[in-house]
């Protein structure tokens, strides 16, 4: 089973390096690396470049215009390129565990998708490791863990047991640590391309998976990644996105119009 492992980032090269020295550290190796680039500038392009010249990994890097926040667009396009049969999706300002992409794999099942956590670095780790511009192991344990230290915790026997008990219908998606067969995007077409701005597009993606029958597996316990910190965003469209989502999933929506479809 071929495997593309999907990064989201916008104008943050120095996560992005984290991140990527992160996915030469695994166990597993995706067979590519497609970086979904939301518009950022020249340093970030500079930075992918470096990383192409050595990657034992192909990488592709996919741009489009800067017009504001449109990661679902930018997600639809990464997906339609991936040549992987199962897709993983990260965000360019998480960082992974060395068994993160075995761990998806290991529990992929058809007519499921998994969704991880994350552990929540405070702003001097985060400065202290980007400032290194490598991966760095995190313990439960580890001083400058903002939130959430017990996502730190890799046991994977617990993990399994887990898996379809914890949170099975609450919380359906988080866009930074979130795999599935690309089969089972494509019957739902994808991303929902009405969603501008920050927040929503993951969790209506979700929903409309668990609407078409698809089944959540929870990470918990595996899969890890870690958050590095950032100012909060400016969630521009916010009522709007979740006012939509929430009106969407109670018709019960599965396909949306505006999808992934366009770039196929």
């Amino acid at each position: 089973m071929r495997v593309s492992l999907i990064i989201s980032t916008y104008n943050r090269p120095e996560t992005l390096r984290v991140c990527l020295d992160s996915v030469f550290h695994q166990t597993y190796k995706p067979d590519e690396i497609i970086i979904g680039d939301d518009g950022s500038t020249e340093d970030t392009k500079i930075l992918i470049d470096v990383f192409k010249s050595h990657s034992p990994i192909p990488i592709i890097h996919l741009w489009h215009e800067d017009k504001g926040f449109r990661l679902a667009m930018m997600r639809n396009k990464c997906m339609a390129r991936a040549i992987g049969e199962y897709i993983i999706e990260i965000d360019g300002d998480v960082f992974l565990h060395p068994r993160f992409v075995e761990d998806h794999v290991s529990f992929a099942r058809k007519g499921h998708y998994l969704k991880g956590g994350r552990v929540n670095l405070g702003r001097r780790l985060t400065e202290c490791i980007c400032e290194e511009g490598i991966y760095r192991p995190i313990k439960p344990w580890t001083r400058g863990i903002e939130s959430k230290p017990e996502n730190a915790i890799h046991f994977l026997m617990l993990s399994l047991f887990l898996s379809e008990r914890y949170r099975k219908r609450r919380s359906p998606a988080l866009g930074c640590n979130i795999s599935f067969f690309k089969e089972d995007i494509l019957r739902i077409n994808g991303y929902d391309e009405f969603f501008e701005g920050w927040g929503g597009e993951d969790e209506d993606l979700g929903n409309r998976l668990l609407n078409s029958g698809c089944k959540k597996r929870y990470l918990k316990f595996s899969g890890i990644v870690y958050h590095l910190w950032h100012e909060d965003k400016f969630m521009y469209n916010l009522e709007r996105n979740f006012t939509y989502k929430d009106e969407r999933n109670r018709r019960n929506a599965i396909f949306c119009e505006n999808g992934i479809d366009k770039y196929l």
